[in-house]
């Protein structure tokens, strides 16, 4: 088991750290601290038996992304009704999407505030996630009947009162066939690759490719989800 003293040590040669590297010393220290957090919860979880031990991240196995704890120095700016800035630590002003209404401005308070965001890079680039605290109201019992859903192959979404839930294809007749077409060249480009060889910058390319459209194919699911389970007119589209 992790000691508390362990941890103790952990923090103080953090901050021994700190003081002595330039580039960490800019750093949020809560930044360190929560990946310091994630180490000794990896660890824990291996000795539990719930999971192996933690070793590196493989670059093209996982998630590229990056937490900002603190939500105090980002100074979010809504330029107008399609796009917002934020101050991103060591890289400065990015403008984002403006999706939904965030609590900026007069609108933010101790009760409702942006807490943080997370940067997560996908095969179409890099997205801004707001960590938002606010206060909701309580909602009403639902009174209603119980309804039961499966979820199947032929039908998305099938409800046990009868009614279903439908989609259409995720990709366009030209995008399905845009991937096909990748699909066969990277498998064609991969047959004359030796046994270890590096990757060709061709190859790669095609790859990127490839998971760029299926990303799409992701985010047009997602969405058909999310609107589906929030009652969206749009959800049997």
């Amino acid at each position: 088991m992790i000691s508390s003293q362990c941890v103790s040590m952990a923090s103080a040669a953090i901050r021994q750290a700190r003081k002595e590297i330039d580039w960490l010393a800019v750093l949020p220290a809560q930044a360190a601290q929560a990946v310091l957090k994630t180490y000794f919860q990896a660890w824990k979880n291996c000795w539990d038996g719930r999971a192996d031990a933690p070793g590196f991240k493989r670059r093209f196995r996982s998630v590229m992304s990056v937490d900002i704890p603190q939500g105090r120095d980002l100074n979010v700016t809504r330029v107008h009704r399609r796009w917002g800035m934020v101050n991103i630590p060591k890289v400065g002003r990015v403008r984002f999407r403006w999706t939904r209404d965030l609590p900026v401005g007069s609108h933010a308070n101790k009760e409702n505030r942006i807490t943080g965001p997370r940067l997560v890079k996908d095969a179409l680039g890099w997205h801004i996630a707001f960590r938002v605290q606010t206060l909701e109201p309580r909602p009403e019992p639902h009174t209603g009947p119980e309804v039961g859903i499966d979820m199947g192959i032929t039908v998305p979404l099938a409800l046990s009162d009868g009614d279903t839930r439908t989609h259409g294809e995720w990709l366009t007749e030209k995008e399905a066939a845009k991937l096909l077409r990748l699909e066969q060249r990277a498998a064609h480009r991969k047959r004359f690759r030796k046994r270890g060889e590096r990757t060709s910058n061709r190859l790669r390319a095609t790859y990127d490719q490839i998971a760029g459209l299926r990303a799409r194919a992701k985010r047009k699911a997602a969405d058909w989800q999310h609107r589906t389970t929030t009652g969206s007119p749009r959800s049997t589209a």
